[in-house]
């Protein structure tokens, strides 16, 4: 009998975590739902069905990631999609409270979930361990230091962690986005002001979606087992580069 695999994924209460929590389970996962917000998740798995899991947790905290992992009898995939940013202070004026939260969420959450889950990643005899950092990860930009340093953290992780684990049977996969328009990152970024918001994006030709990521998340994991996609970064055609956006 072939047993379904299993992939948690967090921050699924939401744009590229709900995606892939949605694309995970057509690809025929049983999917641990993981964020903060339960009314979220409760909604995504009536839509997704039996194959959805929901898990009330903050991936900041670590004993409330380890108690959750315990009740997970096998784990094949861990998506660490939890992150975002807040505020677009210069590092000079930025508080350090909304650089601690980045760096908690970004660093220590994609910390806390992957030692907790890497036991049962290792047991599977095939697991996948997938780090969502960012295309701020490798060019720095006026107002987003504190996000930069986080992502630079993730992409620190998934570097050194593949070092560590090779010969093992699990892969460690980093993707890293560039402009992605979803409806809480830049909403959240600048404190609800949705005009400030919705000008990242102004007269750019199609940015990319949840949806776009969340496919290429999907194609990287389903790769044969032998197959390790290091790092994706993936852009909309409008963007060459950070600082480099084609707008109409």
């Amino acid at each position: 009998m072939t047993v379904q695999k299993v992939a948690v994924v967090t921050g699924a209460s939401s744009g590229i975590g709900a995606a892939t929590a949605r694309g995970l389970a057509a690809a025929g996962y049983r999917v641990a739902l993981v964020a903060r917000r339960a009314e979220r998740l409760e909604a995504l798995a009536k839509e997704i069905g039996d194959a959805a899991s929901v898990h009330a947790v903050d991936v900041t905290d670590r004993a409330a990631v380890d108690a959750f992992a315990a009740t997970l009898d096998r784990v094949d995939v861990l998506v660490n999609n939890a992150g975002g940013a807040i505020g677009a202070e210069s590092v000079e004026t930025g508080d350090p409270t909304d650089w601690l939260r980045m760096y908690q969420v970004n660093v220590l959450g994609v910390l806390h979930a992957t030692q907790a889950f890497l036991p049962a990643l290792r047991a599977s005899g095939d697991g996948t361990v997938l780090v969502l950092s960012s295309t701020a990860a490798f060019a720095a930009y006026e107002g987003g230091g504190g996000y930069v340093a986080a992502k630079a953290g993730a992409h620190a992780i998934a570097g050194t962690l593949r070092l560590e684990l090779v010969g093992e049977p699990i892969r460690v996969i980093e993707v890293a986005p560039g402009m992605v328009k979803t409806d809480e990152f830049a909403l959240t970024r600048f404190r609800g002001d949705a005009a400030k918001a919705e000008s990242i994006y102004a007269g750019v030709p199609d940015p990319l979606t949840a949806e776009d990521v969340a496919d290429t998340i999907i194609w990287a994991v389903t790769r044969p087992p032998h197959v390790n996609i290091d790092l994706l970064v993936v852009r909309p055609r409008a963007q060459a580069a950070q600082h480099k956006v084609h707008r109409r």
